[in-house]
Order: C-alpha cells, then sequence, then structure tokens
C-alpha cells in the first residue's frame, strides 16, 4: 500500500506547511501541461495529489497516522490475522502465502493482503479447504473469506485538469464550467480561499474502475489582468488622474472585481497616494475579503504649452520634497 509521506518525501513529523512545499514542488514538476508524453510523469502527479489530499486534511491524516486507513483512504482490516495463517493455525504454517508454502493458490506478487493476489475470491479458496457447505472456518467469521472481511474493489484512476479562472471571477468566486474527459460538463462552485497548490477534488469523475470511478483533480488558476495585480487578498490597482483632479479634488469611476464603482479623490493629491476600497479583494477561507488598493498616478500632458506657462509663473516653492531621501 503507498505510503502518502513516502510519495511526498516528506517524515511522518513534518508540518502543514512542509507537506504543501513537498507537494507543490511535485505538482510543479510532474503538471501534465508540461509532461505531455511522460505517463510516468502523470501517474507520479496523480500519486502526488492524492497523498496530498490525504495528509493536508487534519482527519484522515489522523486516521492514517493511527492506522485506521490505507494510503488510499480505504479503512484497514482489523489486527489480527498477521498476513499468513499463523498461530493457533490448524495446518501449522502450512498455508503462508510466500515463497515455500505448502500451498500458494496461483499468488502472485503485488496485490492483496500482504502483497498477494489468489487470482479470485479469498472465500473461494476456503470454500475448497473446509466445504462449501456448512464447513467451519478456524480463522473466525462466515464464508465472507479473511476474518469475515474482503479486499474492496480497486476504483478508477483519477483525472488531473487545470482550470484557468478569470480574476474577477476568482475574486468574487463566480461558479465555473468545466468539461472532462467523459464527456460531461460540470458547473463548479469556487471555494473560498482556493490555491492551485490545492486541487479541487471532484469525487467519481475519473476513470472507471471495478470499485467505481475515480476523482477528477482540478487546479484551479487565477488568469493575469490586463491592470488588476494580486498582492495576497488584496487587489493593486494604479490609477492615472489629471493634474487638475490630483490638485483640487475629484469623484471619479473606478473598476472593481464587482464593478465600477465611485471613488473620491482628495484635494492636493499627490503620485503615489494609495487610496481603500473594502471588501473590493480577493474571497478568503473564513469568506471575508480582502480589499482593493488605489494608487493615484497624476498624468501631465506633453509639450502643453498653458502648463508651461503656468509652471514658469508658479511662486517660488523652497520646499524640498526629496528631503526623506536624504538629499539636498
Amino acid at each position: 500500500m503507498s505510503d502518502p509521506y513516502a510519495i511526498l518525501g516528506v517524515t511522518r513529523s513534518a508540518s502543514a506547511a512542509d507537506i504543501k512545499k513537498a507537494y507543490r514542488k511535485l505538482a510543479k514538476e510532474n503538471h501534465p501541461d508540461k509532461n505531455a508524453d511522460n505517463p510516468k510523469a502523470l501517474e507520479k502527479f496523480k500519486a502526488a495529489s492524492s497523498a496530498y489530499a490525504l495528509l493536508s486534511d487534519d482527519k484522515t491524516r489522523g486516521q492514517y497516522d493511527r492506522g485506521e486507513i490505507d494510503g488510499d483512504g480505504q479503512p484497514k482490516a482489523p489486527a489480527g490475522f498477521g498476513g499468513g495463517f499463523r498461530g493457533g493455525n490448524p495446518f501449522d504454517g502450512g498455508f503462508q502465502g510466500g515463497p515455500g508454502a505448502g500451498f500458494q493458490g496461483g499468488a502472485r506478487p503485488g496485490a492483496g493482503p500482504q502483497g498477494f493476489d489468489f487470482g479470485g475470491d479469498a472465500s473461494d479458496i476456503l470454500s475448497e479447504l473446509f466445504g462449501r457447505s456448512g464447513g467451519a472456518n478456524p480463522f473466525g467469521g462466515g464464508g465472507g473469506g479473511f476474518g469475515g472481511r474482503q479486499r474492496a474493489p480497486q476504483k478508477g484512476a483519477d483525472v488531473a485538469y487545470r482550470l484557468q479562472v478569470p480574476f474577477e471571477d476568482a475574486a468574487a468566486l463566480k461558479p465555473q464550467r468545466i468539461s472532462l474527459r467523459n464527456g460531461k460538463t460540470l458547473d463548479l462552485k469556487l471555494p473560498p480561499g482556493f490555491t492551485a497548490e490545492k486541487p479541487l477534488r471532484m469525487a467519481g469523475q475519473g476513470d472507471d474502475g471495478p470499485g467505481g470511478p475515480g476523482a477528477a483533480l482540478i487546479t484551479l488558476e487565477v488568469a493575469k489582468h490586463r491592470f488588476f495585480t494580486r498582492d495576497g487578498d488584496d487587489v493593486l490597482l494604479d490609477l492615472p488622474v489629471r493634474l487638475n483632479e490630483a490638485v483640487l479634488g475629484a469623484k471619479l469611476k473606478v473598476p472593481t472585481v464587482d464593478g465600477v464603482v465611485m471613488l473620491g479623490i482628495p484635494e492636493g493629491s499627490t503620485s503615489g497616494k494609495t487610496l481603500r476600497l473594502r471588501g473590493k479583494g480577493f474571497t478568503r477561507a473564513d469568506k471575508s475579503r480582502g480589499d482593493q488598493l488605489v494608487t493615484l498616478q497624476v498624468d501631465l500632458p506633453a509639450d502643453d504649452a498653458a502648463l508651461k506657462a503656468f509652471a514658469l509663473g508658479w511662486p517660488d516653492d523652497r520646499r524640498n520634497p526629496r528631503a526623506a531621501l536624504g538629499v539636498d
């Protein structure tokens, strides 16, 4: 059974930040977009994504650490059987499930309990040993195989996708639509605080398998914007203003991720002055939102005769606006 810690290359004492960092590195190296012709990289990406999904959740990580579930998130069979019919076995080790065992049942390495797969249901083998009707099973349980439990059929493979979300939609968590390779189209609700490092897991939307379909692992990425930029949960915008608007003050229309709003420009504003629009940023995990920070940029016209005449007639200004920089 795969060990998610080993897949990510971290120790069991690794912090959540260490686990996230390790996953991010593996996902970046093995992402399908960079390895279209490399199936091994795709398998590594799927394995890393599944391992991270398990270890990034405190509940499932705790269950795995306590031995309650395996690396695939499946419940483990109760202890006591020990991987071979030992201790209380009336055949005294005649069936060990390994090389040289008295009864190997067509076993092959790599699957099933203790790494063996008997080419059929384990209960069929027990029925042949102890009779199909009423024979007592010396290993406990009824006709349900080993201790009355059977290994669950394996689910189909997970399928990785990448969805680029428009900047404004990502900030406001507007639903997105994605087409899957199985022909289905899904409408996704973007989770608050989503990041590209943690794929969105859609159970039952992967490849088909004996135990049902796997999952779709959807990596959500925020598209770049032509004038907005992102700083954590805040949105940044440089806003050009005319000289008279900066000197006299003005009410200006300003774009935000939620649409256009009116912003008051104070009198005597200079380039670099930053104004804050609260709640116009990205949605956090707690559903609160960051802000939009608007930085004013005074835009002067080139070769404007009236402006030059105005500057030449400006009274002698003896202030030193560069004093904070240590220059006269």
